[in-house]
């Protein structure tokens, strides 16, 4: 518990004085003060039950009391309380009408606030400001400028107001104008406008200004070097930051962010150790830094010969780990934290998932619920991400059963992975249902439908959906276009595609990537039209882009199906050049070479692979049962379920009459061999 919240509670416990309540009359303001002062102070420490108690235990008082409890009812966000209370108060100073145009355009009732403005008789500078101030903050700055000429009298205050106002919407020659006529400035008016010049980007305006300045604060000066900084001038903002007379932990806190922001993460070490105040925040900034510029090991020393991190300086360690794929360092750093979030396991259960260990991510789900930890958006996400990965419907299942339990299944981001999962697992129905179901779509959503669709060959269907997102309002990005052309490639809608093509390029204004060129090469390739793949291929060299293996896959992928045998092997050694390590590229021109009686040159490549060392990657399949999953590769003899799956294939092809001479397959377990 806080000192200032102990100091609170004390005071709730204050004995009243019996000589103050003893009779129904005060004669004094004065017996009232420490009641106004207490009511204050509890408001101001957000113990609004005491200050009520308080209030309603006061067998008198006076205005001063109405309007305390009426700007402590506003600053507790008890904006009701507020106005019920001050429509009860028995008299109105000018101080009651300025707490109320205040409170209610700080709760957006610009009306009310107006009402109230409108039914003084005498208005104060205050008041003024009060109504101007309000109309900034509610984004009415062509209001606050015409009760501004109105004012009778101004003060550097109401100047401020405005010209910030001016800055706010952008409006920077007004801002510039009306700051020259100002008659008096204080810091807070040179300041807005060294904001004004950083936030447009004029750096060299705004240091003009700030040299300018009579009196500098030391907000100004962290003003100008957080400007610096954040139009990347960090050397100049550390030369400025090493004058500055003063320093407070901003000071200190936005050099460190600097110096990060430009890779001198050990300058912001350095400065770190200089400085008096050591923020959490600081430091887990550098942890940061280190860990992004490719340094997780050092980072890891110096963490932990540290007395300074968090939780959240240790699962940046994590992250960085899990980036460069050591998964057996970013585990072991998860396993010493004294102390997990769920954060904590999220970063180790998706960590796991994309570094294809996927049944420690599994496991790791599962300790996690043991030990009680709870469950949120990120949990789910990250644990369906395995999901999709494994292809495992019958877990995607359970999990989505989990989440309805703990009441998470209605949020986006969840929803989103639900539908990615059922997809990836060969579920449409459940897909479409779940994006059906879902209370709200953002781009995400969309996407995982139009996608799902288009890989499971539904093209039309990805499509109709792609126009029903256009027409809710929701503007597509470059992945919503990757599916859309897909879709048509699925398909064969040839006119579609180009008509698509040139929509995301002139209506949306998307650049195309390697996969959009991807997708239209391979709309051609599959219809036969392979001159217009290779238009396509030259207009990605023609705009200075590089031509990704994909595009020249999809290429060679058409050039095999229609035996283009010319166009393929120049496919396909572009695609060797860029990935010499392909093995199915390889197999492919053999393929192909064989397929025309070119024998000579399909050896060739063997001979070629085997003077690489490439080899081809084993065919994988999986089957799913109510017990678990189970996984085969081809010509591994390893499995320990081997000799059983052997034998029950040799069972099959006796039932069909066929031997393993038949289908040129060698007998590896026989039927007389097997034991049940």
């Amino acid at each position: 518990m806080s000192l200032r919240l102990r100091q609170a509670l004390a005071l709730s416990q204050f004995i009243y004085p019996k000589h103050l309540f003893k009779h129904r009359t005060i004669t004094t303001l004065l017996d009232l003060k420490p009641f106004n002062s207490k009511i204050s102070y509890f408001m101001k420490n957000g113990l609004v039950e005491h200050a009520q108690e308080l209030f309603d235990k006061m067998p008198h008082r006076s205005t001063v009391t109405y309007n305390t409890m009426v700007r402590g009812y506003f600053q507790n966000g008890f904006y009701e309380k507020a106005v019920s209370l001050y429509n009860k108060t028995p008299s109105h100073d000018t101080f009651s009408y300025n707490t109320m145009i205040s409170g209610l355009m700080r709760f957006g009732d610009v009306e009310g606030a107006e009402d109230v403005f409108q039914s003084m008789e005498c208005r104060d500078i205050v008041t003024w400001n009060s109504l101007i101030s309000g109309y900034v903050d509610n984004g009415l700055v062509r209001d606050a400028l015409k009760v501004f000429d109105k004012m009778p009298l101004r003060d550097v205050v109401s100047w401020n107001l405005v010209i910030a106002g001016l800055v706010k919407i952008e409006e920077f020659d007004k801002a510039e104008e009306l700051f020259r006529k100002m008659d008096e400035r204080d810091v807070a008016s040179w300041t807005i406008m060294v904001k004004m010049f950083l936030g447009a980007g004029r750096i060299i305006e705004a240091r003009k200004v700030f040299d300018n300045m009579p009196v500098k604060d030391i907000q100004a000066w962290n003003t100008m070097i957080s400007g610096y900084v954040q139009n990347k001038s960090a050397e100049v903002a550390g030369g400025l930051f090493f004058k500055m007379p003063e320093k407070d932990f901003n000071s200190w806190s936005v050099m460190i962010d600097g110096f990060v922001s430009i890779g001198r993460i050990r300058d912001a070490l350095r400065l770190f150790h200089e400085t008096p105040h050591k923020l959490e925040k600081s430091w887990n900034s550098i942890m940061l830094g280190f860990v992004k510029n490719g340094l997780v090991r050092e980072a890891h020393v110096i963490l932990e010969k540290s007395p300074f991190g968090d939780i959240v300086s240790w699962t940046n360690i994590m992250v960085g780990y899990f980036d460069i794929r050591e998964v057996e360092n970013a585990m072991g750093v998860f396993r010493l934290m004294l102390e997990r979030d769920t954060t904590a396991w999220n970063v180790a259960i998706f960590g796991l998932g994309e570094n294809d260990c996927i049944e420690d991510g599994i496991k790791l789900f599962i300790e996690m619920k043991e030990n009680g930890l709870s469950l949120d958006e990120a949990t789910f996400t990250s644990f369906l991400t395995i999901c999709s990965n494994l292809q495992s419907l019958n877990l995607g299942k359970q999990i989505h059963a989990e989440a309805i339990k703990v009441g998470i299944n209605c949020f986006i981001p969840v929803g989103n992975a639900f539908v990615t999962m059922y997809f990836r697992c060969g579920n449409m129905d459940s897909a479409l249902l779940k994006f059906n179901l879902m209370a709200d779509h953002d781009i995400i959503s969309w996407n995982s439908i139009t996608c799902g669709l288009a890989h499971h060959g539904h093209g039309k269907k990805a499509i109709e959906v792609f126009e029903k997102m256009r027409s809710s309002n929701v503007n597509p990005n470059q992945i919503t276009f990757v599916g859309v052309l897909s879709a048509c490639s699925h398909a064969g809608l040839i006119e579609n595609g180009k008509h698509y093509f040139n929509i995301m390029k002139n209506e949306y204004f998307i650049e195309p990537t390697n996969e959009h060129y991807t997708c239209m090469v391979d709309l051609f390739g599959k219809s036969g039209l392979i001159n217009e793949a290779m238009d396509v291929i030259n207009e990605i060299e023609k705009n200075g882009l590089e031509v990704h293996a994909s595009v020249w896959g999809a290429l060679l992928g058409a050039c095999r199906v229609h035996k283009n045998i010319l166009v393929g092997e120049i496919a396909g050694e572009r695609i060797l050049e860029l990935e010499p390590s392909n093995s199915g590229v390889y197999m492919i021109l053999a393929e192909m070479y064989l397929a025309n009686g070119m024998r000579k040159r399909a050896y060739g490549m063997w001979g070629r692979m085997r003077e690489k060392g490439v080899k081809k990657q084993p065919g994988c399949s999986w089957i799913e049962s109510s017990v678990g999953g189970k996984v085969f590769l081809a010509g591994d003899k390893t499995h320990p379920e081997f000799k059983s799956v052997s034998c029950a294939l040799d069972l099959v092809y006796r039932g069909m009459g066929v031997t393993n001479d038949d289908i040129n397959v060698p007998s590896l377990i026989t039927i007389d061999e097997c034991s049940f």
